[in-house]
């Protein structure tokens, strides 16, 4: 489950998400989930047992998608195994943030409020969404410990923090007898490569990287639907979204167009979509626990949870295709030292 900004404002919110396991009487009357949200839907693949297989994370993004439609999602999602859920204050653009920032008064009070509005009484993980440099570390750790100890929350993880950041967290908590994050957040993709394979495996140690997002899978650039330009009523049609626009039409986006087309010659081999390829592919990674990909209809839902077949079929031989497609493989100490 991982923070995906919304750039309504090209801002870097830092801020508070939690994570949840829904009992089933909760799901079936979901609707105390979307009185404040017409959800876009996140769901997350991951390598964990069954029972923490997958996950949904909801982000207040299209208005078409209405409440009831959101609520058909869960309950697809839940009935194939998915019992974690995922929400944010960020998720309507700030909208729905009391504040922002990671300091001990948000920490305590966006937590609180999240778990009123859901109508529970803790959440399984806490995250702090971004860094937030205006901050003491010390004091974002011993808020994370004090709603732990307060029983709001079970675990506190980061999103889309450096592997610096998270080994000064961990090192304040060490010093000072406080709870440590246990697990990262971080962008992962085919363009977007370097933090997981590279700076996290340093941490695996000490922190799980629980979850990883397939960021262009979200936002819809995998799918080819923009191979020949913005279509209408896209999301890099609108007006928000200004920004997914100028990404997608500028050079490197161009590019990465290409790439992907050469990548759907190896998704037709392998007898899946582009998506369900890009989705084994972030899961191949033994580092990796999971994956966030979005979905906006019942279809496109399906679609995305049979890319747990894929797995199987992503032998060495298609993932060093998949390489030379991409180009952009980066170099690990391990193969510095194989090297000499």
């Amino acid at each position: 489950m991982a923070q995906i900004p919304t750039k309504m404002n090209q801002t870097r919110y830092s801020g508070v998400a939690s994570a949840l396991a829904l009992p089933t009487e909760l799901q079936r009357t979901a609707q105390f989930h979307f009185e404040f949200q017409k959800s876009f839907l996140l769901f997350c693949l991951c390598r964990m047992p069954l029972s923490c297989q997958l996950s949904v994370l909801s982000w207040v993004d299209k208005a078409s998608c209405v409440s009831q439609v959101a609520e058909q999602l869960m309950t697809i999602a839940y009935e194939n195994g998915v019992n974690l859920f995922d929400t944010a204050e960020v998720y309507a653009g700030g909208k729905a943030e009391t504040e922002r920032g990671l300091n001990r008064k948000h920490i305590i009070e966006g937590l609180r409020s999240s778990l009123q509005r859901m109508q529970l009484e803790y959440v399984d993980v806490v995250f702090a969404n971004r860094p937030d440099s205006n901050t003491p570390m010390e004091e974002i750790v011993r808020a994370m410990t004090h709603v732990i100890n307060q029983g709001m929350s079970m675990y506190w993880g980061t999103s889309r923090w450096s592997a610096m950041e998270i080994m000064e967290a961990y090192s304040v908590a060490r010093q000072f007898n406080l709870i440590p994050p246990v697990c990262e957040q971080a962008e992962y993709n085919f363009f977007q490569r370097d933090k997981v394979e590279t700076q996290l495996p340093e941490l695996y140690h000490k922190i799980v990287p629980w979850s990883s997002d397939d960021y262009l899978a979200s936002c819809g650039i995998i799918t080819g639907k923009y191979e020949n330009g913005i279509p209408e009523c896209s999301r890099a049609s609108m007006k928000p979204y200004a920004w997914l626009k100028e990404k997608i039409v500028s050079e490197d986006g161009r590019k990465q167009q290409a790439k992907l087309k050469e990548l759907t010659t190896i998704s037709e081999k392998l007898g899946c979509t582009l998506p369900q390829l890009a989705i084994a592919w972030c899961l191949r990674n033994e580092g990796v626990s999971s994956v966030l990909l979005g979905t906006s209809s019942p279809i496109q839902l399906a679609e995305n949870l049979r890319a747990m077949e894929v797995i199987p079929k992503m032998t060495a031989g298609i993932v060093t295709e998949i390489d030379h497609v991409l180009g952009n493989r980066p170099h690990s100490k391990k193969d510095f030292h194989q090297a000499h």
